[in-house]
């Protein structure tokens, strides 16, 4: 499958990533955080994944702070899953982190989440901790998980 990812580039792309957190997610991120997140270029990044088939089949959003990168979201179309777009995305992602000179990187996932799990697991993240109840509908607890970016 031909693929790129690059970092968000429009209106459109804002659109479109809106619409795969309200297919993926119990309770996605508002288009809000989006619209002030962006403001800050130098420590917001949406990243998306196009196809030829669709301009946008996935995204990842990370901050970037000091030295280490949060994956905030990370989500694929469900039309488009299961073709390994997200190991790819997640892979560029952690590259890109790179060479921001990142040297770590964390996100938190639902303890019920074990594909989103597999997938982490499979690029070196290491459970660091639990924050207890931190999910709602329903509420779950989050499994933070680290890795460094070398």
């Amino acid at each position: 499958m031909s693929f790129v990812i690059e970092r968000m580039q429009s209106d459109t792309d804002l659109e479109a990533i809106l619409e795969v957190e309200q297919a993926s997610f119990n309770n996605p991120t508002p288009r809000e955080w989006y619209v002030s997140e962006l403001q800050r270029p130098e420590v917001c990044f949406v990243y998306v994944i196009r196809t030829p088939d669709c301009p946008v089949a996935g995204f990842c959003a990370f901050w970037k702070v000091l030295d280490q990168i949060h994956i905030n979201n990370l989500a694929i179309r469900p039309g488009f899953r299961q073709r390994g777009l997200a190991r790819l995305l997640l892979a560029r992602i952690l590259d890109e982190a790179t060479s921001l000179g990142v040297a770590s990187a964390t996100l938190e996932v639902r303890r019920s989440n074990a594909v989103a799990r597999r997938l982490y697991e499979s690029a070196g993240f290491r459970l660091a901790g639990v924050r207890t109840s931190y999910y709602t509908k329903p509420i779950e607890d989050a499994l933070i998980l680290t890795r460094g970016t070398d």
